[in-house]
């Protein structure tokens, strides 16, 4: 068999392989010593693989994979040190290897693309024997990581506290960190403010109304509402820097009277507002909090108000067998996550509140778009960062875009505006 000879890695992408540095990256530059768990996982890797229409390549040139020439490539730069870190812990070796350099693209496969085919099929790339062991071998999330009110700030300090200057490089003007709906000839922004739009319709925003946002991003939803809709909005977030950047577009948009931003936790939050609209924040409550959170919801709002709820979602069986699991995700990106089933959703506002959902709005695909908006985004403006950020985190950031939109590509996640409200005939 003729051997493949690549470019090398920084002629392909223009980008160093990363060397990742002990004081920040602690055991990632090291592959873990676990001979007979890495056997093990290469025979399941290869197992997995050989029906997938992808090429996975080896250094000696062989192929692995049942995609044809034009299919996505995943090259083994060390093989050994993916089987290694996969061997470890599967769930977080994989990106790991990646973040590291021991596996990459190869020339002209988009991630997002290579990513796609394992997503589609994520559910059974495991034999159901060992899915059922699952609960034995899985790593769970640590206690410190659950959302707790001294932990969630923590928990999203780790995200949103990187810096605004690196989500500026990637975001549009209203500085969204959310799905967008499309709708030809949009571009991101006009996505975004569609959305946006989506939600304040969802929640019924008017003039001279009170609105309560969990989760405020960096102001773009009650900057919006203030602006366009006449609101007074009280907006939460746990994010330190995120405040003072949504503080200061408030003012600089002309509402800083009417938008009060607020360092506060949703469970400290008292009154009752006139509507509550929340985006993308419920995968950061955690499923021992969900009956907290809704019953929030039902407390703080006003009779006769509605909420406008915009929620990443998964199949509740998938759910339900991944909610303890301790991931990729987990460690580098979101401690302490778990998104939630549109069942699961209806099932605590059943047992926990009156309210129910009403209205239903799904955008999975527009996700998808969005991720891939992001990512050429971050990678083109990498160098705006001067720095501030080593290689070994643009990969990490780069995995972690491709890897949410092959999974909202496929449909593993979907995400779903939801308008709830209580039954106003109940009783009579």
């Amino acid at each position: 068999m003729t051997t493949v000879q690549w470019p090398r890695a920084e002629e392909r992408t223009g980008f160093p392989v990363p060397r990742p540095d002990e004081a920040h990256w602690p055991g990632l530059a090291t592959p873990p010593r676990v001979p007979v768990h890495a056997k093990i996982a290469e025979a399941l890797f290869r197992r997995a693989v050989a029906p997938l229409p992808v090429r996975v390549v080896f250094p000696d040139g062989r192929v692995l994979g049942a995609g044809g020439k034009n299919a996505p490539v995943m090259r083994l730069v060390r093989p050994a040190n993916v089987f290694a870190r996969l061997g470890a812990d599967v769930k977080i070796g994989f990106g790991e290897a990646y973040m590291t350099g021991d596996w990459t693209t190869g020339p002209g496969t988009d991630l997002a693309d290579l990513l796609a085919p394992f997503a589609s099929r994520m559910s059974s790339l495991v034999h159901p024997l060992l899915q059922r062991l699952r609960h034995v071998v899985e790593r769970t999330q640590p206690a410190h990581e659950e959302n707790s009110p001294e932990n969630s700030r923590t928990n999203i300090s780790r995200h949103y506290d990187l810096s605004n200057e690196l989500f500026e490089q990637f975001l549009d003007e209203t500085m969204t960190y959310s799905s967008g709906w499309f709708e030809p000839g949009d571009d991101l922004a006009d996505a975004q403010r569609r959305k946006m739009d989506g939600i304040l319709d969802l929640a019924r925003v008017g003039p001279d109304m009170h609105v309560l946002e969990i989760g405020s991003g960096w102001g773009a939803l009650a900057i919006r509402a203030a602006r366009e809709r006449g609101a007074r909005v009280t907006t939460l977030t746990l994010s330190t820097e995120q405040q003072a950047l949504a503080r200061q577009r408030a003012d600089e948009a002309g509402v800083g009277h009417l938008v009060d931003v607020r360092l506060q936790d949703y469970r400290d939050a008292t009154g009752q507002y006139d509507a509550i609209v929340s985006v993308e924040m419920i995968e950061a409550v955690g499923v021992a909090y969900w009956p907290t959170y809704f019953r929030a919801l039902d407390t703080l709002l006003a009779p006769g108000g509605r909420v406008g709820l915009q929620a990443i979602t998964m199949a509740h069986d998938r759910m339900h067998a991944t909610k303890r699991s301790y991931s990729w995700i987990h460690k580098y990106v979101f401690p302490g996550g778990i998104i939630p089933s549109i069942r699961s959703i209806s099932d605590n506002l059943a047992a926990s509140t009156e309210l129910s959902i009403v209205e239903r709005r799904d955008l999975g695909p527009h996700y998808a778009h969005t991720l891939a908006i992001w990512r050429e985004q971050f990678l083109g403006n990498w160098d705006r960062l001067d720095g501030s950020f080593d290689d070994t985190f643009r990969r990490m950031w780069e995995f972690y875009l491709a890897y949410c939109e092959a999974g909202f590509r496929v449909g593993y996640l979907g995400v779903s505006q939801l308008g709830l409200a209580r039954n106003p005939f109940a009783g009579a």
